[in-house]
């Protein structure tokens, strides 16, 4: 079985409606890292029959180079999935890299997926696993049993906060998709992010926020998206283009932090290196570097490098 790839850019995921050709095309020239094709919320029921039949000829036809290509289908509780899976699939599996499945509750249901998946493999001759699955949670049972979703399969590469749904879910006394309720002090999506990055963490998924509504307010994204991005989140996503620069911004270091994490992971080698005298640490003009040091750099120079930085100094090897 092939193993998936969970280590993808996704710092900006955009959604697009599986039933608009005129946004699929436009989506195609947009620099998110992450695209996915939608058959759930964005498709009205009637639309959605079509709709499968647009995207497998959007992701054969079309440029998708350098993104992630992702097709959400509807959730288990609807009577499309199986249909949005087939079809999708058969029609366009090596055109695609994950299945995203929303609404997801408990761990059978990313099994059932799964072996959904592997039985349209191997009737068409594809190569077996390599389809990734994104696992959305958005309402309360669905937390209550991240662990458990996060473990469910070898396929699986992010665990997603869907925000809207998972608020009405809980009664969260708020319209506005993202932004904090009235009448709370702190941060009321921080235990439903921090479980579903703990849960992420430890299955060596990456972990993804879900929209922010108000489009046109970029400050209002901005200020959303920090959140996630301070806490350790891998990305977010993006309902218009205009959010997009935003994400992919956010979500990657600064160049500062860039330069300094790979300074790091060169000043570790030379130091712990026979040349540099074997040590467990030592310092970095006036820093202390070690092993911890160098795990934090390892994760920062990641998501420079995932995004394409170029570094801006080099390490020098200091005169005996």
């Amino acid at each position: 079985m092939t193993t998936v790839n969970r280590l993808r850019p996704r710092r900006s995921c955009l959604a697009v409606p599986g039933s608009n050709p005129r946004f699929l095309e436009k989506a195609q020239g947009l620099p998110a890292d992450q695209v996915f094709l939608d058959l759930e919320d964005a498709c009205a029921p009637l639309a959605k029959p079509e709709a499968r039949h647009t995207i497998v000829k959007f992701l054969n036809e079309g440029d998708w180079t350098g993104k992630t290509r992702v097709v959400r289908v509807n959730d288990w509780t609807t009577e499309w999935t199986y249909r949005d899976v087939v079809t999708v699939v058969e029609g366009a599996g090596p055109n695609l890299d994950c299945i995203m499945l929303p609404k997801v509750q408990d761990a059978q249901q990313i099994v059932a997926l799964d072996l959904l998946l592997t039985q349209i493999e191997k009737t068409m001759g594809f190569e077996v696993g390599r389809i990734g699955i994104e696992a959305q949670i958005e309402n309360a049972q669905g937390l209550n049993n991240v662990n458990e979703i996060a473990q469910a399969s070898p396929r699986i590469e992010t665990i997603i906060f869907g925000p809207a749904d998972f608020m009405a879910s809980i009664n969260m006394k708020s319209l506005v998709v993202g932004e904090q309720p009235p009448g709370y002090p702190a941060d009321a999506y921080h235990y439903i992010l921090m479980k579903i990055l703990m849960a992420a963490r430890a299955n060596n998924l990456q972990a993804i926020d879900g929209p922010y509504l108000q489009i046109r307010n970029v400050d209002g994204y901005r200020e959303v998206a920090q959140r996630a991005a301070a806490l350790g989140f891998d990305g977010k996503w993006v309902l218009h283009p205009g959010q997009v620069e935003a994400s992919n911004e956010i979500f990657s270091p600064s160049q500062e932090d860039y330069d300094h994490a790979e300074l790091i992971l060169d000043a570790y080698d030379y130091y712990t290196s026979e040349a540099g005298g074997k040590k467990g640490s030592a310092m970095l003009g006036d820093e202390m570097i070690d092993e911890a040091s160098r795990k934090m750099a390892l994760v920062i120079a990641g998501k420079g490098r995932a995004a394409g930085m170029r570094r801006t100094s080099t390490f020098e090897i200091p005169e005996a």
